[in-house]
């Protein structure tokens, strides 16, 4: 995939596509023929600060870590982006979600893992 402003992070997306985060403050969504489905600053009208991690649950809802905002957020195939984690994080970096609703950051800064629950209902 040509054309990407310094990529970071990469994650698969059900259905065979993968989104992307860049050093340049986007997060792109691409389907599984490598055609840009949609950028997230565009879709959403969110400002990233510097994005890193992203994931997918088993929703299809996409989550970024912000390392510049200390942030985790969470941007569903329909409605407006929420967010996760805004307290706690030193540098978020990667990130991974469970299928039973957890949420793992890597904070750099910090030398650990950070374990969140963000979905309470069943699978």
């Amino acid at each position: 995939v040509p054309n990407l402003q310094g990529p970071r992070y990469v994650s698969a997306v059900p259905g065979g596509g993968f989104v992307v985060s860049e050093e340049c403050g986007d997060v792109k969504v691409f389907m599984s023929s490598r055609e840009l489905l949609c950028s997230l600053s565009s879709k959403y009208r969110h400002q990233f600060g510097n994005p890193a991690g992203v994931c997918v649950d088993r929703d299809g809802s996409i989550l970024v870590a912000d390392e510049q905002r200390r942030t985790v957020h969470l941007f569903p195939e329909h409605g407006a982006p929420v967010c996760l984690v805004s307290t706690g994080l030193r540098r978020p970096a990667g990130v991974a979600c469970s299928s039973s609703g957890h949420l793992f950051v890597a904070d750099t800064v910090e030398n650990c893992v950070k374990v969140f629950k963000y979905c309470v209902r069943p699978p």
